[in-house]
């Protein structure tokens, strides 16, 4: 089997982990049952994550609040991390781990949602977000790997794809933020 072939047929079978985990499909409903509710009372979805996990958070912001399926009114979601001069500034004046929690006590509100997403589970600044969550009445949804890092005891529901393979855990949580997506999009506009 060449390395292609491995690495698809790898895939398929977290995918299909996945699938037979009837605990993390109902997961992953029920992080689509936060969001809509949250979005249906006026809050806020925030995504946030370092690197590829980044990319991921910004791409499923940009979901909700741009389009998914189709052309509708816009969703009030958007990544932590899109403002590089805050970045920048904000991670050299404070500390790198102080850039999502920071943002948040200034734009984030009770009711709220925060997704983080970090396939070990362990990233500091998630982490210290999580606890300004705590804090101010937002909750918190975790995409990560199979252990959920410390991610798992501090986040209100844990969306952890069973495996240790970085590339396969972001190809799952694209998967399941798609289908979040798509249901939070259908909850608003219904099935066009």
């Amino acid at each position: 089997m060449s390395r292609i072939n491995q690495a698809i047929q790898e895939s398929i079978e977290v995918k299909q982990s996945i699938l037979a985990d009837g605990e993390l499909t109902a997961h992953i409903q029920k992080a689509a049952d936060i969001i809509i509710d949250s979005l249906r009372r006026d809050g806020k979805i925030h995504f946030c994550g370092n690197g590829g996990s980044a990319a991921d958070a910004q791409h499923l912001a940009a979901e909700l609040s741009g389009r998914f399926y189709f052309d509708r009114p816009p969703l009030n979601a958007e990544a932590l991390h899109c403002n590089t001069s805050y970045l920048t500034a904000v991670g050299n004046d404070y500390g790198y781990e102080h850039i999502f929690a920071r943002l948040l006590r200034g734009t984030g509100h009770r009711g709220d949602v925060l997704v983080g997403i970090s396939t070990s589970g362990n990233s500091a600044n998630i982490l210290r977000a999580y606890e300004v969550c705590r804090e101010m009445g937002i909750t918190t949804i975790s995409l990560t790997g199979a252990t959920g890092g410390k991610m798992r005891e501090l986040s209100d529901l844990l969306i952890n794809v069973p495996s240790t393979d970085t590339p396969r855990i972001q190809e799952s949580h694209i998967m399941a933020g798609h289908i979040i997506c798509e249901l939070v999009e259908a909850a608003f506009f219904g099935k066009q």
